[in-house]
């Protein structure tokens, strides 16, 4: 049995997040500009997805572009901006082949207008595909969504659609983040060898299992997804429980 059959036998997570990292550092490693390592990290999401769908992954967020972001060299943000708008357009066709539903989250009025118009229309076309819901997070922090939240929440008790803020639950609060209706993270992976989360999906990682390897982005295969997964497949999740009571649940 291939670990491939292995997972899919043990049964998957149901969602897995993704800080694709080391994009610059593998280029610059190979005496090449940082922008040829994004272009080598858009042929791993291409990778990628297509493994989510062959395996039958139900959710993929993929950490595409934080806030930080944007401090970032101003040549290398408007390469970005530009391989994005170019990737969009060129995948498209294969996104609606493989059923991806795509979605973004983030901070999204800062992007690039003809970036968001292209983004926009993928998000509509894909609309109705019912394989991998893969999410974009783009110009996307975790400390600025939260903190929307918060606002959001007080602005429904202000104009009366919350009647008593002692009611409001982790629910309520969850509902009001991008990501609502959206199930946690089981799994995050992190390439390049960094050990944090860099401001990414940080409520929502509460109870989320964390895989680091060194490997950069762009050399990240399918056979490193399943592996990732095969390694959360044996792990125990507890939730604050003892093994005692997860075994006898």
């Amino acid at each position: 049995m291939t670990i491939q059959e292995e997972i899919v036998a043990a049964g998957l997570p149901e969602h897995v997040a993704i800080i694709m990292d080391g994009n610059g550092r593998w280029a610059q490693q190979r005496g090449l500009g940082r922008e040829y390592g994004h272009q080598a990290g858009v042929n791993t999401v291409k990778r990628v997805v297509e493994a989510a769908g062959e395996i039958g992954l139900k959710y993929l967020t993929l950490y595409t572009f934080s806030i930080e972001n944007w401090n970032r060299p101003q040549a290398e943000v408007r390469a970005l901006m530009g391989l994005m708008a170019e990737a969009i357009v060129r995948e498209t066709p294969e996104l609606m082949r493989q059923n991806v539903r795509v979605r973004v989250i983030g901070h999204t009025t800062d992007l690039p207008e003809e970036v968001w118009r292209k983004m926009s229309g993928l998000i509509e076309q894909t609309a109705d595909n019912r394989g991998v819901n893969l999410i974009l997070a783009l110009s996307y922090g975790a400390r600025w969504e939260i903190l929307e939240a918060a606002k959001r929440l007080a602005r429904d008790y202000k104009e009366g659609r919350i009647l008593n803020m002692e009611d409001i639950t982790e629910t309520d609060f969850a509902g009001h983040l991008t990501t609502g209706g959206i199930p946690d993270p089981d799994l995050l992976v992190r390439t390049s060898g960094e050990y944090r989360l860099s401001n990414f999906l940080l409520w929502q990682c509460a109870y989320t299992e964390f895989y680091f390897l060194d490997k950069f982005w762009p050399d990240f295969q399918k056979e490193d997804l399943y592996l990732a997964i095969h390694n959360y497949q044996n792990r125990e999740r507890r939730f604050g429980m003892t093994g005692e009571q997860v075994v006898n649940k």
